[in-house]
């Protein structure tokens, strides 16, 4: 697993580190063209490319920590920092989103109009369309194949660069053909789009932070994926949430009443290796096992019902009333909320015993029935005698 997710992030982090060598000569590239062609939006485009490396730099240091194995302080692992960043830089597109909106209308409601750009700006504008839009869909691309949401957002965070180069290329074209307002229109727009795209992200990934489940349709596949594996009689209490790129589960299951606790507990592990086969995603499974539907009786079930010491003292009681000795014997308890029932694998010495009193084990297993009968937690009773 861990192998998986170092490789998780070595991916992650080359497409991050592309995107700021990319940033870098862009930011550069448009700074230094503005300033020879006069263009104060192709300038204010460039200090956006080169703003972008401290949101690459921080998505790396997030990759780094949220891709560590488990600990003693965070034993579920560090996912969560993956999305604590997604957070981070869906706020940070909602404020320049803000910032680009707040720009655009005050020049767009400017008394003068602002000074003409020459074509140098076009061109510089138009590399800086290509370059980020190539690396938005490649960061996309690498997002969706890691199913990471913090490497998604850097990719629209890239993609709002390409958008405001689309505004300095409109503003330049329009300023040069003499609609100086077309630019700062353009511009309102795309920040309200930016605006957007950062609020998606950041809502969805609260909606993590606060452990929402699954939605219904894949929490139906995964059901029905477990009581698919032998020995599942039913699933419930299935709680689902997800935790950066993995899926949490917790579920109860019930097997049937007289399996032991290993195989109980085989059946489960076999669950778990059913899901992560299939999904991908599945991070860490906890499983009960029931061997009854305890959401009809709640989900915890106080026990109300006697230990094994008590009935063990009820049987030796009774064993010694019938046979007059308090011989060896092995006992299986199936509770129910409700009622207990006792299987009995009698020893060779009750066998002993049963010659000397003249009884057969029919008669000894309805002596101890009518012996038990009394007490409001039996209800069944099966004597097993071994070969002879």
């Amino acid at each position: 697993m861990q192998e998986q997710l170092d490789k998780r992030r070595k991916a992650a982090e080359r497409v991050t580190i592309i995107g700021a060598i990319l940033d870098t000569f862009l930011g550069i590239l448009k700074i230094l063209i503005g300033a020879i062609a006069n263009s104060s939006a192709l300038i204010a485009d460039g200090i956006h490319s080169l703003s972008d490396l401290l949101t690459d730099f921080m998505v790396v240091a997030v990759l780094r920590l949220s891709h560590r194995a488990p600990d003693d302080n965070h034993p579920w692992g560090h996912a969560r920092f993956e999305t604590v960043g997604t957070v981070a830089l869906g706020t940070i597109l909602i404020a320049v989103g803000g910032a680009m909106a707040y720009d655009s209308i005050s020049l767009l409601f400017a008394s003068t109009a602002p000074d003409l750009p020459t074509w140098p700006a076009l061109i510089a504008a138009a590399i800086s369309i290509l370059g980020k839009e190539w690396i938005f869909r490649y960061t996309l691309k690498i997002g969706k194949q890691l199913q990471s949401d913090l490497i998604i957002a850097n990719a629209w965070h890239s993609r709002t660069d390409a958008f405001s180069s689309i505004v300095v290329l409109l503003a330049v074209a329009g300023a040069m053909a003499g609609i100086w307002w077309l630019d700062a229109l353009a511009a309102v727009l795309v920040a309200v789009l930016v605006g957007k795209i950062g609020w998606d992200l950041v809502s969805k990934s609260v909606t993590e932070l606060v452990d929402t489940a699954l939605p219904e349709e894949r929490v139906a596949e995964l059901r029905e994926q477990v009581l698919r594996v032998e020995g599942v009689i039913n699933v419930h209490s299935f709680k689902s949430r997800l935790m950066g790129s993995q899926s949490l589960l917790e579920m109860h299951l019930q097997v049937a009443p007289h399996l032991s606790a290993a195989e109980g507990h085989y059946i489960g592990d076999n669950v778990v290796c059913q899901l992560q086969s299939r999904f991908d995603d599945i991070g860490h499974v906890i499983f009960h096992i029931d061997t009854y539907d305890d959401e009809i009786h709640g989900d915890v079930f106080c026990p109300i019902m006697p230990s094994r010491r008590e009935i063990s003292q009820h049987l030796d009681a009774a064993l010694s009333r019938i046979l007059g000795d308090n011989p060896d014997y092995e006992l299986i308890l199936y509770y129910h909320p409700e009622y207990i029932d006792l299987d009995i694998k009698a020893s060779g010495q009750i066998h002993q015993l049963l010659v000397q009193t003249g009884l057969s084990a029919r008669e000894l297993e309805e002596q101890l029935r009518e012996q038990l009968s009394a007490l409001n937690w039996f209800r069944e009773l099966n004597l097993w005698l071994p070969p002879h």
